[in-house]
């Protein structure tokens, strides 16, 4: 491996919150084993049930977490960007993959197998704390997002995933979101996220350009999250 790929997975390993624990030393050992891998936009990087040995770094772009559902549609979890790592579960238990990941942009990805990690988390107690740590943190995510799903009404999801997603901008923020893609956010169907935004447009709260979103009055969307 290239002197430049172990010092891009070294310094993502330091910003991680999983591999703080570690010292520089054992950061940069295990940085030697990572190897780079890259995906076009659109991309698939692993689909649910595939079998799973790894966990991934972003170096560069983001990546789409998601979950297929019975109809054919999908749930977007979590979009990661460049410094996020992914895959942990299947690098614990050895078993298949959990969730769908997807190259949202051009990706590069840094590869961290099991037989790797393994042996640094068994040597490091507090890494592990900061593994169940993350682990926790995103269950506590996913039951918060199917808790909105079950019991929430479409306004306040929608909000909630306007208010959430990186905004590009702030004067007034702007979201590049396909109408599809606010209803995978939100558990929706395209139709119905059509309408409730078609009535935010009419009442002065978002406005609709192209492929962009923009927020004009986020006071109300939050009203509207905090109204569940």
């Amino acid at each position: 491996m290239s002197d430049v790929t172990i010092e891009r997975a070294r310094k993502l390993l330091e910003r991680g919150t999983l591999f703080k624990a570690l010292d520089e030393q054992e950061r940069t050992d295990l940085a030697a084993h990572a190897q780079p891998r890259s995906f076009a936009a659109g991309e698939p990087i692993f689909h649910v049930g595939d079998p799973g040995q790894s966990m991934m770094g972003v170096v560069v772009g983001t990546v789409r977490i998601s979950l297929p559902t019975p109809k054919g549609r999908e749930v977007i979890l979590s979009d990661l960007p460049a410094g996020e790592l992914f895959g942990e579960i299947a690098l614990l238990d050895g078993m298949s993959r959990s969730a769908n990941a997807t190259a949202l942009t051009k990706c590069e990805l840094l590869v961290l197998e099991r037989r790797d990690v393994l042996p640094f988390l068994q040597r490091s107690p507090t890494a592990c704390i900061n593994l169940m740590q993350l682990l926790c943190g995103r269950i506590r995510r996913s039951d918060e997002r199917m808790s909105e799903i079950a019991f929430s009404d479409l306004p306040a999801r929608l909000a909630k995933a306007l208010l959430r997603y990186p905004a590009q901008g702030h004067d007034p923020p702007k979201l590049s979101l396909s109408q599809r893609e606010l209803a995978e956010m939100s558990g929706a169907t395209r139709e119905n996220v059509n309408r409730c935004l078609r009535e935010w447009q009419r009442r002065g709260i978002i406005a609709l350009k192209n492929r962009w979103t923009i927020i004009l009055k986020p006071e109300a969307l939050r009203a509207l999250e905090e109204s569940q």
